[in-house]
């Protein structure tokens, strides 16, 4: 397995299996912690990602 990480998008679509799946009424509380723990990863790898884009676009608008 790749430790790649996701794309933002591929990340967001994560998360909303995740969600789906702790909609379901019956899960397991060792999944339940396993998928929250999976879902806050990847909400810090969204976070970090629009961070750094942000910085990029205001310093691209500095410079004009």
């Amino acid at each position: 397995m790749s430790d790649k990480k996701p794309t933002y998008t591929e990340a967001v679509a994560e998360i909303e299996q995740i969600l789906a799946r702790l909609r379901q009424e019956h899960i397991d509380v060792d999944s339940l912690s396993a998928e929250v723990k999976r879902a806050t990863e990847l909400i810090a790898q969204c976070r970090a990602q629009l961070t750094s884009v942000e910085q990029a676009v205001k310093e691209q608008l500095e410079q004009k």
